[in-house]
């Protein structure tokens, strides 16, 4: 499975960027895909997650509110809405995917087997 994250960029606080990912190799039909970011110099942090069976979702309380994760079957393709960024959502944002079933709390847990390359995400004051 390849993962391709996009959408990245520059943004002032308050505003709203959406990022992408996009899979190849391997449909997201038996996949749970999540969001994760890193700043340098920190662990990665779990930001969203999505089933893909029936879609259900689960969020880090830190943009629980203000990001949402969508997916778009017929384009193989994972979304994060970013909305409300704050300076502190400044982060590489990477797109991950795995095999295993998981829910809720448990999905940001669990090892994920497949990574992006991930898309720089910069929020200004």
């Amino acid at each position: 499975v390849q993962l391709v994250e996009s959408g990245g960029g520059l943004v002032q606080a308050g505003g709203s960027l959406r990022l992408a990912c996009a899979a190849s190799g391997r449909t997201f039909s038996s996949l749970v895909v999540g969001w994760f970011r890193q700043t340098p110099g920190k662990e990665r942090e779990f930001t969203a997650t999505i089933t893909w069976n029936d879609g259900s979702t689960y969020y880090a309380d830190s943009v629980k509110g203000r990001f949402s994760i969508s997916r778009d079957n017929a384009k193989n393709t994972v979304y994060l809405q970013m909305n409300s960024l704050k300076p502190e959502d400044t982060a590489v944002y990477y797109c991950a995917a795995m095999l295993s079933d998981c829910s809720g709390y448990g999905c940001s847990q669990i090892p994920y087997d497949y990574w992006g390359q991930g898309t720089q995400v910069t929020v200004s004051p």
